[in-house]
């Protein structure tokens, strides 16, 4: 419900905005202040994007978890989108997002409030691993044989 809220909400903030400022300073300045913005968004998050692009990949290399710049690089994604939307509310939410305290506040924020969760099952086991040798007791080999049965069985 609260979707649907938002998605009346800022389409009807955004025309009234629009009103009240082309209404004070006219339609041609209020236009050239959405494509301005535009302007200034774009490359405020190319270079945002590419230096948290930087840092993700040296946290990366230095196997540190990149969980907080993953989140940074998806804020930097939608300040653009954003910012590209014409309005003047999505412009400064846009420009809000761009900046980094207001960001690690969001992931502070969302953080808190997100659980993960895992069920013990993914990811690969060493066969010489307690946890291996905890699920086979036998000693950890298995001997057998096998054959190929080559029979159809229609």
């Amino acid at each position: 419900m609260w979707l649907f809220i938002l998605f009346v909400a800022v389409p009807i903030i955004e025309i009234a905005l629009f009103i009240q400022i082309g209404g004070s300073i006219g339609v041609f300045p209020t236009l050239l202040i959405v494509i301005l913005t535009a302007a200034l968004g774009t490359w405020l998050v190319r270079s945002q994007g590419l230096a948290t692009l930087s840092s993700l990949k040296n946290q990366v290399d230095n196997f540190q978890n990149p969980t907080q710049q993953l989140a940074h690089g998806a804020m930097i994604l939608f300040a653009g989108a954003l910012l590209l939307t014409p309005g003047f509310f999505t412009d400064g939410f846009g420009f809000l997002l761009l900046v980094p305290r207001f960001r690690d506040f969001a992931f502070d924020y969302l953080r808190a409030r997100i659980t993960v969760g895992s069920n013990g099952r993914a990811g690969f086991v060493h066969p010489n691993s307690t946890k291996y040798n905890k699920q086979n007791s036998s000693g950890g080999i298995i001997e057998g044989e096998f054959y190929e049965d080559t029979e159809s069985k229609d």
